[in-house]
């Protein structure tokens, strides 16, 4: 079975959480072995002509690349990485930390625990405060 269709509800939850104002992080982390891919950042930025991008950082050994989306296109990016090389997205949102893990056997599954982030990102203070969510 494939951990599309969870992989898919975890994004339905940081669309939400962006919506909603919560948002504080998204990682994908947790490599499988020694991969020259260490670690993806996502965090939303605003733009100059009103509302705003996903930027998706990508820390490798040696380098960090950074590139700008929108949230449909950042989801098609980062579907890939999940099980190469990453067993692991975590989403912080202020309400609860949302964890989509894959297991050894590649299935997928959502873990909701308590939230690590007592407020959301500068950037959805600004993006509520000018009206853009």
């Amino acid at each position: 079975m494939s951990y599309e269709p969870v992989f898919a509800l975890f994004w339905e939850r940081v669309k939400q959480s962006i919506q909603e104002g919560t948002y504080a992080k998204l990682t994908l982390a947790k490599t499988i072995g020694d991969t020259e891919l260490k670690n993806m950042y996502i965090r939303p930025v605003l733009l100059e002509e009103g509302g705003y991008t996903l930027s998706i950082i990508a820390r490798y050994k040696t380098e960090e690349i950074e590139s700008f989306h929108t949230i449909d296109e950042a989801y098609a990016i980062l579907f890939p990485y999940m099980n190469n090389p990453f067993m692991t997205a975590l989403l912080f949102t202020t309400e609860n930390d949302i964890t989509f893990k894959l297991n050894k056997k590649r299935v997928g599954s959502i873990i909701e625990q308590a939230p690590t982030f007592k407020s959301a990102s500068d950037v959805i203070i600004e993006m509520k405060d000018k009206g853009i969510i």
